[in-house]
């Protein structure tokens, strides 16, 4: 039986589906986690620490776990970890990506002088520096272009993102960042990446790097405006309803993007801004889509995503990675305020709307909660399957309707 380690941060939602994944494979898992305790009830023996922000210790453990069980394949669930896996995967000689192509959609100011370095469209952008005062903020806000973006290098999900139209505006979105960057992170010293805010259609991209090709698996529209302030995500429908130069354009893009990083194996998530045939690359990820939201899709052979990226990474015959017939999408759950999350009511009632597939809240109540850019989570998933997108974006909306999200204030 072949043997895959998963590694697996604790804050993912990811786990059962791949767990249920290699399980319908017939493939053995070891979790690899920087808290094995999480898990390690469900697993057992096969629960390993891991820790996934240090590439050289978390790559040795890993080495030293093959030394005793042989492992077939490495991968990591989500963006933490992923340097690891390569890492590890390289010394194991495994399929992988490199160490410093996986670096690259780690460190988005890395990725920006990457892709720039090729000419691939992206907007402009320059780092700005911890020690940076106002006057030198407002300069680069300047260079770069109004309205602009202001973004932490590591962080995902929207966190710390933030769109700032003028100068002064600028400055003060800056030190906003460095105070969310400061909290998740630790680190008060962390550059921060300045941006051209782009405008237009946003699309996410699905896709499967087989030795350099890219095979597109799905494009995502993103029907709600995506123009700042801050940038917390809604709903995704598949197949976009784009036109045919302008999802050309975005495919092209995308497989410049992950030429210019390096990448050639595996699964990629990029984000696309596209308007008049010109596509603009905001984001590349060497990782699945982000959440539940792989749950969108079913392949005509009948798996799931996490099913083909672990067929994948074992070198495995994937078979045709055409998308079931027919249309669906997700509507990711946003936090309204920050406070603690007494419940969520009409689960039900919105579960029933023609189309619907399920509800899923994936927070606790009794929990903490906080709103992009300061937070990074969503309140749950609603899932919707139907004949067109526009169906799909109408069931979405109309089951978000029905839910009644009480947030008593934070003590």
């Amino acid at each position: 039986m072949a043997r895959v380690l998963l590694l697996v941060p604790s804050s993912t939602y990811r786990v059962a589906d791949f767990l249920e994944g290699a399980r319908t494979l017939g493939v053995e898992v070891v979790i690899g986690a920087d808290e094995v305790h999480v898990l390690g009830e469900q697993m057992g023996d096969r629960a390993l620490q891991v820790a996934l922000d240090d590439p050289e210790g978390g790559a040795a453990a890993i080495v030293g776990h093959d030394a005793v069980a042989p492992l077939d394949a490495v991968l990591a669930v989500d963006d933490r970890g992923a340097v690891v896996a390569a890492r590890a995967s390289e010394r194991l000689g495994l399929r992988h990506n490199s160490p410093e192509a996986v670096a690259g959609t780690r460190d988005k100011l890395l990725m920006r002088s990457r892709l720039g370095a090729a000419e691939v469209c992206q907007p402009a952008f320059a780092p700005v520096a911890a020690g940076a005062g106002p006057d030198e903020i407002a300069g680069l806000a300047r260079s770069v272009g109004l309205p602009c973006v202001v973004k932490p290098l590591t962080l995902s999900a929207s966190q710390g993102v933030l769109r700032a139209d003028t100068a002064a505006e600028a400055v003060a979105v800056v030190e906003r960042v460095r105070r969310i960057t400061a909290c998740a992170t630790g680190d008060e010293d962390a550059v921060l990446l300045l941006e051209r805010f782009v405008s237009g259609p946003e699309v996410a991209v699905e896709g499967m790097l087989s030795d350099g090709e890219l095979t597109v698996l799905a494009v995502f529209d993103k029907p709600d405006p995506l123009d700042g302030p801050a940038f917390e995500e809604s709903i995704y429908v598949t197949p976009s309803r784009l036109g045919s130069a302008d999802l050309e354009a975005v495919t092209a893009v995308t497989a410049a993007a992950c030429r210019a990083l390096g990448l050639h194996q595996g699964p990629v998530h990029a984000e696309v801004r596209v308007s008049g045939g010109r596509a603009v690359v905001i984001e590349v990820a060497a990782r699945t889509i982000g959440g539940l939201c792989a749950r969108t899709l079913t392949f005509a052979t009948g798996r799931t995503l996490e099913q083909l990226v672990i067929a994948q990474a074992l070198g495995w015959e994937l078979g045709s990675m055409r998308r079931r017939h027919g249309a669906s999408g997700v509507f990711m759950l946003p936090i309204p305020r920050a406070g603690i999350l007494e419940g969520v009511d009409g689960g039900r009632r919105a579960g029933r709307v023609p189309g619907i597939t399920d509800v899923q809240i994936t927070i606790p109540v009794g929990r903490a909660v906080e709103p992009v850019p300061e937070g990074s989570r969503y309140l749950g998933f609603v899932f919707a399957r139907g004949e067109t997108p526009v169906g799909v974006e109408a069931a979405l909306r109309q089951a978000r309707a029905l839910l009644d999200i009480r947030i008593s204030a934070p003590t």
